[in-house]
């Protein structure tokens, strides 16, 4: 940032050291002859010329600094929620949780600087050297399937994990309590994947905590390397102890023998924690049962001698890790007790372990059966077991990739010419926090803007006061003039995550404002809390949607177009629009400042509408009247039809600088090369038939009796262009960008597979549509039995066969793609068993 600062300063710096040059008749002149009396004119026109020139840079660079100081100075408008409203004082039943969703089972609290829990394992002796240490859920680690039986997003849950020939089975269960957010426990089961399986060698669970500031924790340590508990203090935590008690055979009391090591030294950084105990795993020890075979593994060579620990009373924290190494089937308890919860009552509370904890998980998993058949009516609507059983995994693996992070965005300021961005360096967006959903444990373990109104779509009606709190805080990321990264990299282990090319966010790049899906149905149920709630957040809403409208304006009234494309580079077949969510979707093949793109228009005339109700219902009559005529013209049918209806193609459409004779040819030694034939690219409408052609269907803009919906329906049920049986595809067979690769390293994304977001939608379009008197009532209300039919039922095969949620799906078999899991937007397959819309 100090380079960048330079940079901008020396401009103004040196217009004025010319302009008094030039005011004193110093050098200047280029033929070297001082300004004598004949020159006192020329020299003082020169003076008038170059002082202007210099106030225009000057004022230039004001401008400059003006818009990247905004770019990361927060939005003035009340925050929606309190500044402590992640604290045990205020959201006691949120504080701890399982908000680390990149790790297979770890828990932290909501803090800046948080106290983290988590469990690595390893199966002993499977491959020469060092085991493999399972921590961070990764993509091609070969452990899966896995995911969240049940979780209730505050205080229960139970995940399975299959690695090779072990099921894990992770269980935790929170009691409240005290002032400091209570008590929980965790059970974790290990055994044999199938019954019979052959001997499986000795498998090492390590338990740890991390703090993250200068409060050490205090461990007491038995026999053998066992400890028998850790304690400590933290400001927000008060006292507390850990315990991590002996180990049991599944489902009884009986002991298992279990061989102990111990870790203890300062916080190594997030990131690091894998590899600095893998590192440390290089000692062998015997692990020797009564009674039977001493067998070795790799342990930890620690010591809780202070002289043995890293360096610390730096602000580093502490990682003290406990390895149990044993044979399978076995269970684990580890227990966290705070002090005020135990001291709050007249009688000291049981430690919520054994028997106690096996009443209170089965307790919890049978009221989440209630409460989940209550919300969603899968059984009454005549779902199968195993359906009813996706849906719950669909909305548990949903809630616990709940993450809370904090930490500081890189900012690149919008500079006011397109493209000039780039000369400027990057700024720190201030500390924030961000409690939200993630797309993807393994591949996405972040906060991503367009995905999470599709996410709080499955959460709000599960759970609306975390919806509140999501939304709360995504508003609290607004920047002065309204904008909200669209990519959200906060803390440590979020940053190691993410290339470095990605990390900064552009303050001029917008996402689809998928937030006001969510509002929108908040503003449908009526719920009192969520409208006391959507009139705190009102200012804030308003902001974020007039940036948006303001920013991504086209040239043409009424037209909007997505800032960011990429440059047209010869080895792209298309510049990729990564703003729009739709990424390498084909828009008009040479990009510029004529092009129209619908989809973007539909979402703001979505946020006008939503506005404008929302202002209407709070009485905020100046918006309502500034909004309401907006809305209206951007749903008019003769606005959208003179911008976007392309009669030759008999749909809607983008508009650009186009043409279709584009295609990627070898080119030794560049490789792939973007050859442009004939016709050469012109002002035309973009022949990519596709989602983007759905749009005004999509967020049902079109009325019921619009000669448009005839066309979109017949697109849309055509197996030559958007239907298959397995859901819409999002390119139409049809196209000749179809399938096909953006550039050489880049395969299609969406060319073709099927999206459930998109499809989800779709169901709601035209349930909404089949639901409408009109001559196309009839159609919609069909379309949306047979879509549904298709997408659930390919979503539950492809679950059944590999135990994963993907993020996309092949039109051609159905068999999932992309990622995995990816528990993000595809958990809307439930809402659409529920259809729920």
């Amino acid at each position: 940032m100090a380079r960048g600062e330079r940079r901008r300063r020396a401009v103004p710096a040196e217009g004025v050291r010319t302009v008094e040059r030039a005011a004193r008749g110093g050098p200047g002149r280029r033929d070297g002859r001082g300004g004598g009396p004949r020159s006192t004119a020329g020299g003082v026109a020169l003076a008038v010329v170059v002082l202007s020139l210099a106030l225009g840079m000057s004022g230039r660079w004001v401008l400059a600094w003006h818009r990247a100081r905004r770019a990361v100075t927060l939005h003035s408008a009340p925050p929606v929620l309190p500044a402590n409203s992640s604290s045990p004082a205020v959201a006691p039943d949120l504080f701890w949780g399982t908000y680390r969703p990149h790790v297979y089972f770890g828990m932290k609290t909501r803090s800046p600087k948080p106290l983290l829990t988590g469990l690595m394992w390893a199966q002993q002796g499977t491959t020469p050297g060092t085991p493999k240490l399972r921590h961070t859920c990764e993509q091609g680690d070969g452990v899966g399937p896995y995911g969240w039986e049940f979780h209730d997003g505050l205080s229960f849950g139970r995940q399975h994990i299959q690695d090779g020939a072990l099921r894990l089975t992770t269980e935790f269960v929170k009691r409240p309590g005290g002032q400091h957010g209570g008590d929980w426990s965790w059970r974790v089961t290990v055994e044999p994947q199938a019954s019979g399986t052959s001997a499986i060698p000795l498998v090492s669970l390590f338990f740890y905590v991390v703090t993250d500031s200068n409060e050490v924790l205090i461990p007491e340590v038995g026999s053998k390397g066992q400890l028998k508990f850790i304690s400590g203090h933290t400001s927000e935590l008060g006292d507390f102890r850990f315990t991590l008690l002996p180990p049991t055979s599944p489902g009884d009391t009986a002991p298992k023998y279990g061989s102990y090591n111990v870790f203890w030294t300062s916080n190594p950084g997030l990131p690091l924690l894998t590899e600095m105990v893998k590192s440390r795993l290089n000692s062998w020890f015997q692990h020797r049962p009564p009674g039977a075979s001493p067998e070795r593994y790799l342990g930890l060579p620690g010591s809780l001698k202070w002289e043995d620990r890293g360096p610390s009373g730096q602000g580093q924290g502490q990682f003290l890790i406990q390895q149990v190494t044993l044979k399978v089937p076995f269970s684990i308890e580890f227990v966290f007790e705070s002090g005020s919860a135990q001291a709050g009552g007249n009688q000291v509370l049981p430690r919520l372990a054994g028997s106690l904890l096996t009443h209170a998980l089965e307790s919890h998993a049978e009221a989440f059966r209630e409460r989940f058949e209550k919300t969603f009516q899968l059984k009454e609507k005549g779902l199968s077991p195993g359906e009813q059983a996706l849906g719950q995994a669909a909305l548990s693996s949903l809630l616990g990739g709940i993450g809370y992070f904090y930490g500081q965005g890189l900012v690149l300021p919008d500079m006011g010419v397109e493209g000039s961005e780039q000369k400027v360096d990057p700024a720190l967006f201030p500390p924030l926090p961000l409690f939200t959903a993630v797309p993807s444990r393994s591949f996405f373990p972040r906060g991503f803007l367009w995905d999470e109104g599709f996410h709080q779509l499955v959460v709000q009606r599960w759970d609306p006061s975390l919806t509140r709190e999501a939304l709360g805080h995504w508003l609290g990321l607004l920047n002065a003039d309204g904008w909200i990264g669209r990519e959200q990299i906060l803390g440590d282990e979020a940053r190691a995550r993410v290339p470095p090319e990605f990390l900064v966010q552009r303050a001029v790049h917008a996402n689809p404002p998928t937030l006001l899906l969510p509002v929108a149905h908040m503003l449908e149920v009526g719920d009192p809390d969520d409208l006391a709630f959507l009139r705190k957040a009102f200012p804030r809403l308003h902001a974020w949607f007039s940036w948006l409208h303001q920013t991504q304006a086209g040239p043409v009234p009424l037209s909007y177009r997505w800032r960011g494309r990429d440059p047209a580079l010869p080895t792209l077949l298309n510049p990729k629009t990564l703003p729009s969510g739709l990424d390498d979707y084909p828009r008009a093949s040479h990009p510029s400042v004529t092009e129209r793109h619908l989809d973007l228009r539909c979402w703001v005339a979505l946020g006008a509408r939503v506005l404008t109700q929302l202002a209407e219902y709070l009485g905020e009559a100046e918006v309502a009247a500034e909004l309401g005529p907006l809305a209206a013209s951007l749903e008019a049918a003769e606005s959208l039809d003179e911008l976007h209806w392309a009669p030759e193609l008999g749909v809607f459409a983008d508009f650009g600088n186009h043409t279709k004779a584009v295609q990627l040819k070898p080119r030794p030694p560049q490789g792939l090369v973007r050859v442009v034939g004939r016709p050469q690219p012109r002002l035309q409408y973009v022949d990519a038939l596709g989602y983007v052609s759905l749009f005004p269907l999509l967020l049902r803009l079109l009325d019921p009796n619009s000669s448009r919906l005839g066309p979109l329906l017949d697109i849309l049920a055509d197996s030559r262009h958007l239907w298959s049986p397995f859901g819409l595809r999002s390119l139409a067979a049809s196209s000749s960008f179809y399938g096909q690769r953006n550039s050489e390293h880049d395969p299609p994304y969406w060319r073709g597979a099927v999206w459930l977001n998109v499809n989800y939608l779709a169901l709601g379009a035209l349930h909404h549509y089949g639901h409408l008197e009109g001559p196309h009532q009839a159609r919609a209300a069909k379309l949306h039995s047979e879509l549904r039919a298709n997408v659930v039922g390919n979503v539950w095969r492809q679950y059944q066969a590999t135990g994963f949620l993907w993020e996309q799906y092949s039109d051609r078999d159905g068999r999932g793609m992309g990622c995995r899991p990816f528990h993000g937007w595809t958990s809307l397959v439930l809402l659409a068993m529920a259809e729920d819309y």
